[in-house]
């Protein structure tokens, strides 16, 4: 990185991605240098076909806790480098891609890092997770789409009273309201999203990209307009090869085998 240490890495195993935000020694914050980094990386992995499930995780103990806070007050505002606002997309492409994407969430969860994790399809997290808005705390009234994203997860109050009274909550309390859908013990984290991931990757490849599709395009359209999209992709999958397979081994109680046609 012509000088810098990489701070985002892209671990592929198949159709599943993992993309690692690390600064560990930072505790994952953000700067310009990781904000470039990850909206290219996001950009090309939203381009590639075989890329199915997507995690976005923190390298270390942490998920992200928003800006490195530290790094830019000691810049100073007129040596703080600027953020291209093509690099505000992260929590589109996160919401958009075809991909499904998971944020894994251990740790700090704050700030532009809890934007990400609200744009993305799921949220899992370790009992480890602590979580925060904090924007006001920082003076700044927020990035990262969440006063798009949080009232879809939890409800229009509570995600105004999550950005207007920040303060640290706990796994726990993201599971009741609805912001993450499991916590897992600490020891048990790694285990329990390697099985979520594996159950995604082998669902029916074409199905899952178009069920996607489906969450995304029907944010945008009228619920008549949605429904004729929706039946339309619902009868042109059924007449593919895996759905047919899909059909065939339901009947005979064994795995379906899928080939993405």
């Amino acid at each position: 990185m012509s000088g810098h240490e990489q701070t985002v890495r892209i671990v592929r195993d198949g159709a599943l991605v993992t993309v690692v935000l690390s600064r560990p020694g930072h505790r994952n914050g953000i700067t310009a240098q990781m904000m470039s980094e990850l909206h290219a990386a996001l950009r090309l992995l939203a381009q590639d076909p075989g890329v199915r499930v997507m995690v976005l995780r923190g390298d270390g103990a942490d998920f992200c806790p928003g800006a490195d806070v530290k790094h830019y007050a000691s810049a100073g505002p007129a040596r703080t480098p600027s953020t291209p606002q093509q690099q505000f997309e992260v929590a589109v492409l996160l919401h958009e891609m075809p991909a499904v994407t998971i944020a894994a969430i251990a740790g700090a969860c704050a700030g532009a890092g809890f934007g990400w994790a609200c744009a993305c399809d799921l949220r899992v997290a370790s009992e480890t997770a602590r979580f925060n808005t904090a924007f006001l705390d920082v003076g700044v009234a927020g990035d990262m789409g969440g006063p798009w994203t949080l009232p879809r997860l939890v409800g229009a109050a509570k995600a105004r009273e999550l950005y207007l009274l920040p303060g640290k909550f706990d796994a726990a309390e993201a599971l009741r309201i609805g912001l993450v859908s499991r916590v897992s013990a600490a020891g048990a984290f790694e285990a329990d999203l390697d099985a979520l991931t594996a159950r995604l990757v082998r669902a029916a490849p074409l199905a899952l990209t178009a069920m996607k599709a489906n969450f995304v395009a029907a944010e945008k359209m009228g619920f008549a307009e949605y429904i004729a999209l929706e039946s339309e992709k619902h009868g042109r999958l059924f007449r593919t090869e895996d759905t047919t397979e899909a059909f065939k081994a339901f009947v005979e109680k064994r795995p379906p085998v899928f080939k993405g046609r």
